[in-house]
């Protein structure tokens, strides 16, 4: 694995094409889950296609730390040893989560009912992001979290066992992160959790409940729990990630003569938001062969060369996309006329300012790129090359590299060694596709 201390730079040669077949990295969010939800399990859970990399791995170390038998017998697949909801231990130490947002803010819910206390940390990365979305409504539940004074991590989390009691949560804002972490509270409060949320977001953690045989109670905009129910075992498939597989289908779209097979991926209706903004911009993508497995809907996505317009990205798509703004910015740079993108201030607040990051970036290259407040102006034309900073985000990393294909110049991206918190395998897949990649490591 990878050091957070190893300075990575991808070094992008221009041009190009994407011809091929691949199936891209496990699904973050549903490698996440799996390892929550059946570590408190009763019997075996078999997971196949989970996601090597940090973040994922981080969550499982933290239960592992938690007296969690996880074994982990290669090629994505894992064997949990279900402890049930009551059985896991105090952890000597604080639970290290890296990179990973997710497992901070999931792990907080989790956490706040059990009945020992623990700290939870990440990277320098992590602990800039904002937590107070999650602990103030656990804190209306009765939950005991201390954050830093800019409300960051570490979270010092009191075990409230058996003091947790649920509540009528309307978020202020569409994140799955939130709704997970209360309903996953909810699993050890008394009375009922109800959240409601403003926007549809992703809801891998209800699907994946109800597949534990937990029940998760859903009407519209809002889902509910209760204590009243146990978790059983069973086998899950993790679909390859769609997060990832966005960075292949805006490549194939905006690189001339390209054609593009992605295998087995997730199309979960919350996180198609990306193919959904770039068809409506021209581009060419089949969903073929669905399917569903464990309960999520999969398919092959063939994509093949278009000329991509600017559009006005609807803003009912944006909580449905909000983790492929990165490279859809390059697919708007590419295309013709002006895109423009309202309604995702969340941006600002991922593992780094991601508008203003890309703005920054484009404008580097030579684009007409413009950041707003909650989103970004776009003039599509041509792009140049040069030196990127990606301030260690690992999907603004990614990004750029697709952007190769059409930039006129080699592009340098900087600080890349995070790629690997989310996708190991994306300089063996890119290359193996077309782009050409090369990557330089510093201790």
């Amino acid at each position: 694995m990878t050091t957070m201390t190893t300075k990575i730079t991808f070094h992008i040669q221009n041009g190009g094409q994407l011809n091929g077949q691949a199936r891209v990295a496990g699904d973050k969010s549903m490698s996440h889950r799996s390892i929550m939800l059946g570590s408190l399990a009763r019997g075996v859970t078999h997971v196949t296609g989970f996601l090597e990399a940090e973040d994922a791995l981080a969550t499982l170390q933290a239960f592992r730390d938690m007296g969690v038998v996880i074994e982990q017998l290669g090629d994505g697949c894992v064997t949990i040893h279900g402890v049930g909801k009551s059985g896991l231990k105090a952890p000597t130490k604080p639970l290290y989560l890296g990179n990973s947002g997710t497992s901070m803010r999931l792990l907080s819910g989790l956490l706040a009912g059990q009945d020992f206390d623990c700290v939870l940390t990440g990277d320098e990365s992590l602990s800039k992001r904002p937590m107070k979305r999650v602990t103030e409504p656990l804190a209306k539940m009765g939950a005991v979290i201390k954050t830093s004074e800019a409300g960051t991590s570490p979270l010092y989390i009191i075990g409230q066992a058996s003091k947790l009691h649920g509540i009528d949560y309307t978020m202020p804002m569409a994140s799955a992160q939130v709704k997970s972490c209360l309903l996953l509270a909810g699993m050890f409060a008394q009375g009922e959790t109800t959240v409601t949320e403003p926007a549809p977001t992703r809801d891998h953690t209800e699907r994946m409940l109800n597949g534990f045989g937990y029940h998760v109670s859903q009407q519209g905009n809002q889902a509910s729990i209760n204590a009243n129910g146990q978790l059983t075992a069973c086998d899950i498939d993790v679909p390859s990630d769609i997060s990832s597989a966005a960075f292949f289908l805006v490549g194939a779209s905006i690189a001339p003569n390209s054609n593009v097979l992605l295998k087995h991926v997730g199309i979960n209706p919350t996180r198609t938001g990306v193919i959904d903004i770039l068809r409506l911009m021209g581009a060419n993508i089949e969903i073929l062969n669905e399917r569903e497995v464990g309960g999520e809907p999969v398919a092959d996505l063939r994509v093949t060369s278009s000329q991509l317009k600017g559009i006005a990205i609807p803003e009912h798509l944006v909580p449905l996309a909000i983790d492929e703004f990165p490279i859809l910015f390059i697919a708007a740079a590419c295309a013709t006329g002006e895109t423009t993108l309202t309604g995702a201030e969340e941006l600002r607040v991922k593992e780094s300012d991601r508008i203003q990051v890309m703005a920054d970036g484009l404008q580097t290259l030579g684009v007409n790129a413009k950041a707003t407040p909650d989103g970004m102006i776009i003039q599509g034309g041509s792009m140049g090359g040069g030196v990127i900073e990606s301030h260690g985000d690992h999907r603004i990393a990614m990004a750029f590299a697709i952007a190769g294909l059409r930039a006129n110049a080699p592009i340098t991206i900087l600080d890349c060694a995070n790629v690997n918190t989310s996708f190991p395998q994306f300089k063996a897949i890119a290359a193996n596709l077309g782009l050409t990649l090369t990557s330089q490591e510093e201790a």
